[in-house]
Order: C-alpha cells, then structure tokens, then sequence
C-alpha cells in the first residue's frame, strides 16, 4: 500500500473545548522517514492524559490535534532503515513517539526513554506514522487488539512502578484507586507474583471487581472506620493512581511499612495534599513517582498479559461515536477502560 492510497484523517481538537466537541477532518503529518512506520489503525484507548490535553489541562496544547495514545492497528509502510517489522504486522503505540535517544541522555540511557515534547497526532483516526522505535510487534500475541490497547499508557504507567519497585513473591503491594489505571495496577500486581494484592479506593461499590480482579483485600477510605489504623504497616509498596487534592495522603502513607515506598502515577492539574514529614521520617517511608513506561517495560508487560491470560476490562465503542465516548469518560462511565475501534478498519465484537 503507498501513502497515495491513504489519507491521515481523524478527530480533530480545535481548542480547549473540545472534549466532546471533536470534529472529523483530514490533517497533514510530518514527511515519512526510513525509520519510520505508517499504521492503519484498528483501535484506540481512550486514557485520562487525552481530556487533559484536549481542554490544556496540563499547560497550553498546540491546537489542532489529535488525541489518543492506546493505538493497535496494521503496519501499511515501513522504512528502509526498520529490522523488527514488516507490512502487514500487527503492532501498537504508546505514549512515547519520540525521544532523543543519544547515548548521554539520563533519561534514555536508563530505559526511562519516554516523550520529549514534539508534535504528533494520535489514535484517534484512521492511520498514525510513528518512529520505528516506538512501535511494539504484536503479531505472535494472542491477546486480541481491544484488551492490548488501554495496556499501551494505561497499562504500563503502573506497570512499570511495580516491576521497578519489587513488585513480586514476598511483597504485599497496595494500589489506590479503582479506575482505568487502579484496575491495572491490580491485574498486574497479581501477575507480577505479589504475596498479597490490596486494593484501595474511597467507596465500597467496587469491592467485587477488584476481588475477581485478583485482590486479596479492599479497603474503603469512606467507609471502614479507621482503615489506616487497622491495617498499619502492612503493605511494602503503593502505587497511588489518583490525584485529588484531597486524598488522605498521610493515611495511605500509615500503611506502609519500614522502609516502604509510596510511588505517584495519578498526574493532576492541581496539586497534592500536603503531608507530614514525621510520616516519612518515623520509618524511613520513600515517597516518589513513576511517569509512564519505556518501549523495552511496554514489550515485556505485554509478553507477561498474554503468558498469564492478564485481560484489560473493556468497553468498546465505534470511532464515530468518538465525542460521545469522551463526555462518558469524563464522567466516570469506564468499567474500566473504554477502547474506540475504527470500524473502517476492524468489525466491533458481538461481545468480549
């Protein structure tokens, strides 16, 4: 297939009221180079980071754009200069669609490659060109497209704290919030091998997912009467997916135990509470953050989902339906991740 046979179209963010708001045109993207790869894209995640780039939540967005960073489709051009794909694969991408890459970088030389800031235009559309680098082979995973998606961002970005930090046999792990992050966060906990999987989020009402989802333990900062008491020192590691400013900070931080680590994912537009420094100092607590995850952390999550059966719970929706699926989201409907599928490209499932 060339480039003649495809236009790069989609749902276009014209300012910061675009969130559901999004209107279908075509767009030019920069010229293909030989480490590059062109991709007919089949299904999208939809993820937080996209409404926050659509209303500027995180600072001003170049308008036009297009969202979306949870992208599987086929591989339809591929450079010269690309060993590990052909036309015709099955491949996905992330967050990261470019980096610098040079050797003396902290960031890319520890695996930590993640965006540096330059113009893309996502998956919210019909095809995406993307730097080889970035793009993850699917063809031998047996997973199907829409439960890969959401793990691309959502996924990794807790992931990567829990490999990173331990995560495995003889640890108990807690992960607070129960959305489209927290509900990874517990699937790969579990996969991950931890000892004991805590799940943690305000109200009870989602006590039986995170229980079939694999935790062993729910905790109901609303409800459960003195919870930060009750189970004190008990968990080694947290991984924190939300942001609200409100958030009882010192009480998640009271449950871990000596020398326990505290890692930030949920990105707010808003700051954090503050807490105590006593809380930090009395035994030795680590408090840090995680920002999504490499290419190398994406390949192995992957290899480990589709190892242990590890299924994204998903709710789809056809692409044209795209403004629609936004407001839901913002509104709190995913159970736990929707995934747009461009039904150009890929049929909608009966059921999953």
């Amino acid at each position: 297939m060339t480039t003649a046979e495809y236009k790069f179209s989609g749902w276009v963010g014209l300012d910061a009221n675009s969130v559901g708001n999004l209107v279908e045109q075509e767009y030019n993207v920069k010229p293909f180079e030989e480490t590059d790869v062109d991709i007919k894209i089949t299904h999208c995640g939809i993820c937080g980071s996209d409404l926050h780039t659509l209303r500027s939540g995180w600072g001003a967005t170049p308008y036009p754009c297009v969202v979306g960073h949870e992208i599987v489709g086929t591989a339809v051009k591929v450079g010269s200069k690309v060993e590990s794909i052909k036309v015709g694969d099955r491949v996905g991408v992330g967050a990261q669609s470019a980096s610098c890459l040079k050797a003396d970088c902290e960031e890319c030389s520890a695996d930590n490659d993640t965006p540096d800031g330059s113009m893309s235009y996502g998956g919210y559309a019909d095809y995406a060109r993307v730097p080889s680098h970035f793009v993850i082979q699917l063809s031998h995973i047996s997973l199907p497209s829409e439960i890969i998606a959401p793990m691309l961002c959502g996924g990794v970005t807790v992931y990567s704290p829990l490999a990173r930090n331990g995560c495995g046999p003889g640890k108990k792990v807690g992960i607070v919030g129960l959305g489209g992050l927290g509900h990874f966060g517990v699937l790969f906990a579990r996969a991950l091998g931890a000892d004991t999987v805590v799940a943690i989020s305000r109200k009870a009402s989602k006590r039986a997912d995170a229980l079939k989802m694999g935790a062993d333990l729910y905790i109901s900062t609303d409800e459960d009467e003195n919870w930060a008491k009750t189970h004190a020192r008990s968990l080694d590691l947290i991984v924190c997916t939300v942001s609200s400013p409100n958030m009882p900070l010192d009480g998640y931080l009271n449950l871990l135990r000596t020398h326990g680590q505290f890692i930030q994912v949920g990105a707010p537009e808003d700051k954090l509470p503050a807490l105590s420094a006593m809380v930090l100092i009395g035994r030795g607590v680590k408090v840090g953050g995680s920002m999504i995850g490499s290419p190398n952390e994406i390949r192995e999550m992957i290899e480990l989902a589709d190892k242990k059966a590890v299924h994204s719970w998903v709710n789809l929706w056809p692409m044209t339906k795209v403004n629609e699926a936004v407001v839901a989201f913002e509104e709190g409907a995913p159970r736990y991740r929707f995934v747009l599928v461009n039904e150009k490209h890929a049929e909608m499932p009966a059921k999953l």
